[in-house]
């Protein structure tokens, strides 16, 4: 009797073994995306598979102090931290998946009393009474993966655990963009205001000329009104200048996961990113994009869990084992002649449950198609900010020239007003608007440079560089 039910849990065990190679759950494929073809709008389309997001933070910076700030940013920013955190339980969770395929095991010890009553069952067989019971067992249950059903959570937990890596990857790149970002805007600040305080110092110079012109009869008080107001006017640009430069020293600060202080920097005209522009073919967002990646991984999920979804509907075979010590008295639980043993092997099949699976089956399914929408809507984000990034980084190029050839045209036009005003040849509204002008060029040319450097640092990130 006991050869033939080892034969029957034998046979059983056997038969799961050869359905479990029936899978119904599919392998994921990545889908056919004809949005990378012209993701990056450009005539000179990228043949080179490589591409600048290849290249280390660490060698496309060369400044030492900004190199020296996204080191402490990557160890101590609470946004990374957290994102770090994240992936340890996204990691514990992908353990539990991998320990799918393991039987459960319980151990328990119990001690029953039942008082019996005398018109009961079990009570009138013995008058009554009262009965102990104590036990010592343990339980073992295992389901055969014969739908893929376990395998494909497995995969699950795993592309989620990928996707937490990929969104760790993302928040480092951002924090690389915005601590060079910030860093500078602050050199930039700081040209601005260096050009300031050499315009209130000419400007202080000049309202002592003016004055003397007026004693002399050549301007009226107007003319040194309107000189004392623009006097001011860059005075006032002073500390508006010296508050954006405070603003950014605590903004980055914050990056550093510090408190607010100032920061040691170089000079703006010292930047040079010498970095060779290499897009690389549209294809290399897949690999080097965090978040176009993390989209994927969340598509691999999404994709799993659809075929959990779909293996409900088959049926399930389950093995459990019972076993241990019962007796009737404590001082005999141990003996040879308590041991007990429980062997079930059964095929569960769903038949009606309240149209669980279906709704299950159709959440997955619509979950799935959500997960491929934002995969797609992902990539074309990723395609448009490479592109806009280069178009920028190319316009502010060419802009540079430019606003040199302004600058350099409206220092001379200054300088001959002066002149000329002090010679009778001019008035000082002339003057006044050389200055103004001549200002505006000296900063809008900082800024020409500073764009120029964010817009390579955007292309840094949006190729998705930084994290490597």
């Amino acid at each position: 009797m006991r050869k033939q039910s080892l034969y029957n849990i034998a046979l059983i065990i056997g038969m799961s073994l050869v359905l479990t190679s029936c899978f119904v759950a599919k392998d994921y494929e990545r889908p056919t995306l004809e949005e990378t073809e012209a993701l990056y709008r450009t005539d000179n389309l990228p043949t080179d598979s490589l591409s600048m997001a290849e290249v280390s933070w660490t060698t496309l910076f060369t400044d030492p102090y900004l190199k020296q700030y996204i080191d402490e940013g990557l160890q101590n920013n609470i946004d990374v931290r957290i994102a770090l955190q994240q992936l340890v339980a996204a990691e514990a969770y992908a353990k539990q998946g991998k320990a799918g395929y393991l039987p459960t095991i319980n151990a328990g010890a119990n001690a029953t009393h039942q008082e019996l009553s005398e018109n009961g069952q079990f009570g009138a067989l013995s008058s009554g009474g009262s009965i102990d019971q104590f036990d010592l067992s343990a339980s073992l249950s295992w389901e055969a993966d014969i739908w893929g059903k376990i395998r494909s959570n497995k995969r699950a937990t795993q592309a989620a655990y990928l996707q937490s890596v990929a969104g760790h990857q993302a928040v480092k790149t951002q924090l690389i963009s915005s601590i060079a970002t910030v860093y500078y805007n602050l050199l930039a600040l700081d040209a601005q205001l260096e050009i300031t305080k050499k315009t209130i110092a000419t400007r202080d110079s000049s309202v002592v000329t003016i004055k003397a012109l007026k004693d002399a009869g050549q301007v009226t008080q107007v003319a040194v009104d309107q000189n004392i107001a623009q006097f001011n006017n860059a005075k006032a640009l002073q500390v508006d200048l010296e508050m954006a430069i405070f603003k950014m020293e605590n903004t980055l600060s914050i990056l550093l996961g510090k408190g607010p202080q100032q920061f040691e920097r170089s000079a703006l005209d010292l930047q040079n990113i010498d970095a060779d522009i290499r897009l690389g073919v549209p294809a290399t967002l897949l690999r080097n994009r965090p978040d176009v990646m993390a989209a994927e991984y969340g598509l691999i999920q999404a994709f799993e869990l659809a075929n959990v979804a779909r293996s409900n509907y088959y049926p399930s075979l389950k093995l459990t084992a019972t076993g241990g010590f019962q007796s009737l008295e404590l001082d005999k639980l141990l003996s040879a002649n308590s041991l007990f043993a429980t062997l079930i092997g059964g095929v569960t099949q769903p038949l009606l449950n309240q149209r669980k699976i279906k709704t299950q089956n159709e959440v997955a399914k619509a979950q799935q198609e959500q997960a491929l929408l934002q995969f797609k809507k992902t990539l074309l984000v990723a395609g448009s900010e490479v592109s806009n990034a280069l178009y920028a980084y190319d316009s502010e190029t060419k802009k540079i020239e430019f606003r040199e050839l302004e600058a350099a045209a409206l220092k001379n036009a200054e300088a001959n007003s002066e002149e000329l005003l002090k010679n009778g040849y001019a008035n000082y509204l002339d003057l006044l608007t050389a200055r103004q002008s001549a200002l505006s060029a000296e900063l809008n040319k900082v800024d020409s440079k500073l764009q120029q450097l964010i817009a390579m640092v955007n292309l840094y990130e949006a190729l998705g560089g930084g994290w490597k």
